[in-house]
């Protein structure tokens, strides 16, 4: 084994990761669509709540699968991390395969996919694989109770990075900005596996990127990208440590997955004022209201991710700061996407 965590600094090594991530997802993307185009499994606008116009290739999950799986064995073959380091890292490999796999099945089914039951159960099945690896929220007693909330957090953010998914670049440039956000709290302290998994998560996202936002050759990241990439995001939040400095940093992750928590709760809280299921689609997401009054929708893409990368600014922030500076920084975000939802629900949409 090559000693490399021995003499390298954990930023080159994050940034090892990521190249390694990114030029993994990069390389397979291509092979990947010409699989989909072959095999005829494509996303086909034909449904009112498709943003689309002509029928894409999906499957783009398996790259983004594959460039933070390969990033990670990297690290198992050339590093002496501590056995809980890399059991950590093993529990992310292991349970985001599985929230993978789900993913894949549900791509394969359309265009009906898979009921949402059973989906639930994948995802609390791997949600339960982090915590018998000891990856769940400490801060909260008694321990049932911390392994409830780790569930329901786990599981929410799996599937609000996937209602996000409606828009080409959206759901790829948040898990990045969320996972570079994981990663700019943590690099100060010796939180090895969030910073390499973060560093991992954001290369795949990013490596996929390109193609996604091709007119010519695009492709989709399907359900199996955007649910492993929302799993992996959730288990990275619930293994860094927030409250050095205060107590009240525990809430960091709320800021620094704020764009997929803000469009879950604005859509399901429309849906249901309408007397929808919030588990059926529609277009009331807050990207199609932006586009909706005018932006385009690279533009959009951009304005989400400065906003995200904001929020992850506020999160280490809220880390550093005494609790009632901290609390105070809470309280404005709040206010402005309170704000901002009331506008955006103003918007008529056809």
């Amino acid at each position: 084994m090559i000693a490399l965590a021995a003499t390298i600094s954990d930023p080159l090594l994050c940034a090892i990761v990521f190249g390694v991530a990114a030029m993994i997802t990069f390389i397979l993307t291509p092979l990947v669509r010409l699989v989909s185009l072959r095999s005829g499994i494509l996303d086909a606008p034909n449904s009112a709540i498709k943003t689309h116009t002509a029928p894409t290739p999906v499957f783009g999950g398996v790259a983004i699968w594959a460039g933070f799986v390969g990033a990670m064995l990297l690290l198992r073959l050339t590093t002496n991390f501590p056995t809980g380091t890399l059991s950590n890292l093993r529990a992310l490999v292991l349970g985001g395969t599985l929230v993978f796999a789900l993913g894949l099945a549900d791509d394969l089914r359309r265009p009906q996919g898979l009921d949402y039951k059973p989906k639930f159960l994948v995802q609390f099945l791997a949600t339960a694989l982090l915590v018998l690896y000891g990856l769940h929220i400490h801060f909260i007693r008694p321990a049932w109770v911390a392994v409830g909330v780790t569930s329901i957090w786990v599981v929410g953010i799996t599937n609000a990075l996937n209602l996000l998914d409606i828009m080409d670049g959206l759901a790829a440039t948040q898990a990045a900005v969320a996972a570079l956000g994981f990663l700019f709290v943590t690099l100060p302290y010796e939180q090895h596996y969030v910073k390499f998994a973060a560093a991992a998560i954001a290369g795949s996202a990013l490596g996929f990127l390109p193609r996604n936002l091709s007119r010519r050759h695009k492709i989709f990241m399907g359900d199996c990208g955007a649910l492993t990439l929302g799993f992996l995001l959730a288990s990275v939040s619930v293994g860094a440590h927030y409250s050095e400095v205060n107590d009240v940093g525990v809430f960091a992750p709320l800021l620094i997955l704020g764009v997929p928590i803000f469009d879950t709760l604005f859509v399901s809280v429309l849906r249901l004022n309408q007397g929808k299921s919030p588990f059926l689609g529609s277009k009331d997401h807050f990207a199609l209201r932006l586009e909706r009054l005018g932006l385009s929708r690279g533009a959009v893409v951009l304005v989400s991710a400065a906003v995200a990368a904001l929020l992850g600014v506020c999160a280490f922030f809220a880390t550093q700061w005494p609790p009632r500076w901290a609390l105070g920084l809470y309280a404005l975000v709040a206010a402005a996407l309170l704000w901002a939802a009331r506008r955006l629900a103003r918007v008529t949409m056809r």
